[in-house]
């Protein structure tokens, strides 16, 4: 079985297994508490993991500790709302803590449905958005198969992750769906501060320009998340945000229950930051 690399390991997070365990166990030492419910999945960030990495930690945790699915389906990438959508439909992911399967069945099915641009381990884009969750999921779900998908901030995409929900359950599998997104992305690194830049900027991305998104993620408004965020620049991966909670939807979730929300300007004060939000689908 051909096995994608873990290309982030050692920069973005840790390469070894020990140091991977520690700062999970680490993260997982502080967090709100999970919502009471079934969960069918969440929504994740993606910085590296001084800055995200407890959010996007304590989100599958709270998972774990509420299902036990066959299949987690990852919605990810930076993509345009013209962009094509990716697949990776065999093989397997690498991670510190041991490789992770793909669920060839569901991802040929889904395959079968729509045009996807088909990923191997040989020949694939570096991503972020999905490769940062895996040694969660990895550590919290050892026997669990993944799908990654990168999906488009297009409406046509919610249709892949309804689809990917029902496929799942005429194949008998229980699944998780999980949406990988940073919010705001602020400052002169990243071209955008209407606001100038100081405290006034800080509260701006947090009380005002994000805020719309998580509300609108909390009344699972996928068509709403995906139109919000190409108006005001609030998310980078709204198409990931919008097909899992289609597909949460289609799961039979019927709240959304924000665990908890920072910036990386709570990590590290700069002029340029992103915000950060978790979410679990009950």
């Amino acid at each position: 079985m051909a096995t994608r690399s873990a290309d982030f390991a050692g920069s973005w997070y840790p390469a070894r297994d020990s140091d991977c365990r520690r700062a999970i166990e680490e993260f997982s030492r502080s967090s709100a508490p999970c919502p009471a419910g079934a969960a069918m999945g969440g929504i994740v960030p993606h910085a590296g993991w001084v800055f995200s990495g407890k959010i996007a930690c304590n989100v599958i945790r709270c998972l774990s500790e509420q299902s036990s699915p066959d299949t987690i389906v990852l919605f990810g990438r930076h993509l345009h709302p013209s962009g094509k959508s990716y697949i990776m439909i065999e093989g397997s992911w690498a991670t510190p803590l041991g490789d992770l399967e793909i669920d060839q069945e569901l991802g040929e099915k889904l395959h079968a449905e729509f045009p996807f641009v088909v990923e191997t381990a040989a020949r694939y884009e570096q991503d972020n958005t999905i490769e940062l969750q895996l040694p969660f999921i990895k550590h919290y779900f050892p026997a669990v198969k993944i799908l990654p998908l990168g999906v488009p901030p297009a409406q046509g995409s919610l249709r892949i992750g309804e689809r990917a929900a029902e496929i799942s359950r005429e194949l008998g599998r229980k699944i998780l769906v999980l949406g990988s997104t940073d919010l705001t992305h602020y400052g002169d690194n990243y071209g955008y501060a209407p606001k100038g830049v100081g405290k006034a900027a800080v509260e701006w991305v947090k009380n005002e320009n994000d805020k719309r998104l998580v509300d609108l993620i909390l009344r699972m408004d996928a068509k709403e998340v995906i139109r919000e965020s190409l108006t005001n620049h609030n998310a980078c991966c709204s198409g990931a945000v919008g097909t899992a909670i289609a597909a949460a939807k289609k799961l039979g979730a019927r709240r959304a229950h924000k665990l908890v929300y920072a910036t990386s300007y709570d990590v590290r004060p700069d002029s340029s930051f992103v915000g950060y939000v978790g979410v679990v689908f009950v």
